[in-house]
């Protein structure tokens, strides 16, 4: 192998997409199953559940979706009537996006499926190796945010 090669099984970007694709798709087989969702619903529906009332560009920055993505899926909230949709005061070209109640209770209701699966995929290591890998997420995580600022 020459020096102008690049091992993909060991370069970190590589195996970081790689494992977040395998585990996505693993997650998102439950949500799919139980409610028809997609990836990009699943995650505005988990967002405004955690958050509360956002536009869709604070969405789109929290969740790292693209814009077109985060509008489909509130279009489909919004056809389920999980979601609605309230114009800025001040802004008129601006909207806030909230869940409704049947919104809401599906949120809650996998709140418990999400941890159950999160649990289940940490069940098989040890608490040092759960540790290391919070750890070493979060170091990622700030490196990631020092990176993005330059």
């Amino acid at each position: 192998m020459s020096d102008v090669s690049l091992d993909l099984e060991t370069f970190l970007p590589y195996r970081l997409n790689r494992l977040a694709e395998a585990v996505g798709r693993r997650f998102s087989q439950v949500y799919k199953e139980r409610y028809g969702l997609t990836r990009p619903e699943w995650r505005l529906l988990a967002t405004l559940g955690q958050h509360g009332t956002m536009t869709a560009t604070d969405i789109g920055a929290h969740s790292s979706m693209h814009k077109t993505k985060v509008s489909r899926a509130v279009v489909s909230l919004e056809q389920r009537r999980w979601l609605v949709r309230q114009t800025h005061r001040s802004d008129r070209r601006v909207e806030n996006l909230s869940l409704t109640k049947a919104g809401l209770a599906v949120y809650r209701e996998l709140v418990p499926v999400a941890r159950a699966f999160e649990e289940a995929l940490l069940g098989g290591l040890a608490d040092p190796d759960r540790k290391a890998v919070a750890s070493g997420l979060e170091a990622l995580e700030r490196l990631q945010g020092s990176i993005a600022a330059r």
